[in-house]
């Protein structure tokens, strides 16, 4: 019995990090996790690794086969290692404790993963702005902010992110599902930022003001956009013409200009609009709403843009004036047709 407690016994130490092994050749092994050194190479694709066995693991993935099942559910697996930690998702054992805070993990690695929430390591590092980041994953959807690479791509209409929750969220403008509601008004909304943008509708809470003029804004997003109407900043560029805007959602729509996208239709008549608040604006010549009404008159109009046109009706209001003799017009319109008389 004595033997076997000897034979079991962690003698072996690695200089680096002090980690125990029970034979040296495990030390030899682990410390090509910290010079880098990977002597094994597999024949068919070249990937390198640190040990026999891990060449032997990965040519499973070129062979497919997998020759470890679980017993409970038949699942297969390429390695014994792997089947004893899936194991695990029966048995709801978690060995590898925290010591700072006491979660559990089924995973040693998971467990030296979080560790770094509580030692502030940040081992990854971008070679091209020097952030840093506690998970590799991080530093790998941290690059495509520099590569621009997008590998998830919606099968409806073809659009791609560089998240794929990103993607997730926006499945949902075609499956029309709108997951968050409110009880305030019952409306739903597909997205969670939207939803809580909406409640300060309610609310009339804006806590974000303008140094310059006053103006407040519900969002910071929204006053970093209007903080750009003083500063005159328009970072967007479109890379066909030049032009340039100060909202990325502007450069977007601009963009349909160029390749003729015209995404929004009409499921009555058919037409297409580049805009979806253009199709909102259509529709109405089908159903007939005017929710937009003169407080002078009652009239009533289906634009906005219409109604304010229409005020100047009561004000008086002349914006348009000719260069010439200074002639003021309530219409643009007549504006164009009086300059021809100078002409």
């Amino acid at each position: 019995m004595n033997i076997k407690l000897n034979a079991g016994k962690k003698r072996y130490f690695c200089e680096v990090c002090g980690s125990s092994f029970t034979n040296k050749q495990g030390v030899i092994i682990h410390m090509r996790t910290h010079t880098g050194e990977k002597p094994y190479s597999c024949e068919i694709c070249g990937s390198s690794f640190t040990s026999k066995s891990g060449v032997f693991i990965h040519m499973q993935t070129h062979t497919g086969e997998k020759p470890y099942s679980c017993e409970v559910c038949g699942s297969s697996f390429r390695s014994k290692q792997r089947v004893i930690i899936h194991m695990r998702t029966h048995t709801g054992e978690r060995p590898y404790s925290c010591e700072v805070c006491g979660l559990s993990f089924t995973q040693k690695q998971h467990m030296l993963q979080h560790m770094r929430t509580h030692t502030g390591e940040k081992r990854y590092t971008c070679e091209i702005c020097s952030s840093s980041f506690t998970y590799k994953r991080s530093l790998v959807s941290h690059m495509r902010t520099h590569t621009g690479e997008k590998p998830y791509s919606c099968e409806v209409c073809g659009r791609s992110f560089k998240y794929n929750p990103s993607l997730v969220i926006h499945m949902q403008s075609h499956t029309g599902k709108k997951p968050y509601s409110r009880e305030v008004c019952s409306r739903s909304f597909t997205y969670k930022h939207t939803m809580f943008k909406h409640m300060q509708t309610h609310t009339k809470e804006k806590p974000y003001p303008c140094e310059v003029c006053g103006l407040s804004f519900t969002s910071n997003c929204d006053l970093v956009i209007h903080m750009r109407t003083h500063t005159g900043e328009k970072p967007y560029s479109c890379k066909v013409c030049g032009s340039s805007f100060s909202r990325k959602y502007d450069l977007g729509i601009h963009m349909r200009t160029h390749t003729g996208e015209k995404p929004y239709s009409c499921e009555i008549c058919g037409s297409s609009f580049t805009r979806k608040p253009d199709l909102v604006i259509h529709m109405r010549t089908h159903t007939g709403e005017k929710p937009y009404s003169c407080e002078v008159c009652g009239s009533s109009f289906a634009r906005k843009s219409t109604l304010v046109i229409h005020m100047r009706n009561h004000t008086g209001d002349k914006p348009y004036s000719c260069e010439v003799c200074g002639s003021s017009f309530t219409y643009k319109r007549n504006m164009f047709q009086h300059m021809q008389t100078h002409t």
